[in-house]
């Protein structure tokens, strides 16, 4: 009870200014928007895997993108807040410390939630087929892996307190590549064959192909089961590396 009364305390301290600044929220959604305005039509009728509309795999692909580009970044927040000495104060209280890592990552989700349920809202009348219970489950799927991406995200922030630009640099250096290997904007199946073989080594497919098999209503399928297991794995490993380094910024 204890580590969930902490969460919410965690979740609560850090989603007020977010509320207070919900513009943030609302410009977060114009990149997915303008990808589905301006890319969409360039692909005409070209279908996805097994035949599908080229809405029905551009989206899943396009969340994936929105949760993957937030949560790499999010740390930087926490950088600002080491420097301000902010932080510390809250390190001093007896809060669990993997509650205060989930509290401050479900923060960056919430709204990139709100922002995949608009995305999906604006693609439906332009043909997006809706499969409301896969389409959640792919949601949550998407949340569990973004808790562990934010994690190893604010754990790089407390490793480069004293240097912001080893932050971005770093950040960026692998959400980039993880992004255009594992098939966001254009599915993988249809890369020459050394790609395909590179992007099996890159975790993003398969979250990716999972993604796009719940969008089209798929909820048994081994690209599914793969999606869950690398999303669950994700998590593990942030939460244990940034509860890791939290400890260490405590000392």
């Amino acid at each position: 009870m204890t580590f969930f009364s902490d969460t919410t305390i965690s979740f609560r301290r850090e989603i007020g200014p977010t509320l207070r600044s919900w513009y943030y929220i609302l410009f977060g959604l114009v990149q997915p928007l303008l990808y589905l305005a301006l890319f969409v039509p360039l692909l005409g009728n070209v279908p996805g895997p097994d035949g599908a509309s080229p809405l029905q795999w551009f989206v899943p692909g396009m969340v994936v993108m929105l949760v993957l580009f937030t949560t790499v970044s999010c740390g930087w927040s926490l950088t600002e807040e080491l420097m301000s000495g902010s932080f510390e104060r809250l390190l001093a209280t007896p809060m669990s410390r993997p509650a205060i890592m989930v509290g401050r990552a479900l923060k960056e989700l919430a709204p990139l939630l709100v922002q995949a349920l608009i995305l999906i809202i604006v693609a439906t009348p332009f043909g997006l087929v809706l499969h409301p219970l896969p389409m959640l489950l792919g949601l949550a799927m998407l949340m569990l892996f973004g808790v562990g991406v934010a994690s190893l995200s604010y754990a790089l922030a407390i490793a480069s307190k004293h240097d912001g630009s080893l932050f971005y640099l770093v950040s960026h250096s692998v959400a980039l590549p993880m992004m255009l290997l594992g098939g966001v904007l254009l599915p993988m199946t249809n890369a020459p064959g050394w790609l395909y073989v590179a992007s099996r080594f890159n975790p993003l497919t398969y979250l990716v192909e999972a993604e796009r098999a719940l969008f089209s209503g798929d909820l048994a399928s081994l690209p599914v089961l793969s999606g869950v297991l690398v999303a669950a794995l994700v998590a593990a490993l942030g939460l244990t590396v940034g509860v890791s380094q939290i400890r260490k910024a405590s000392l």
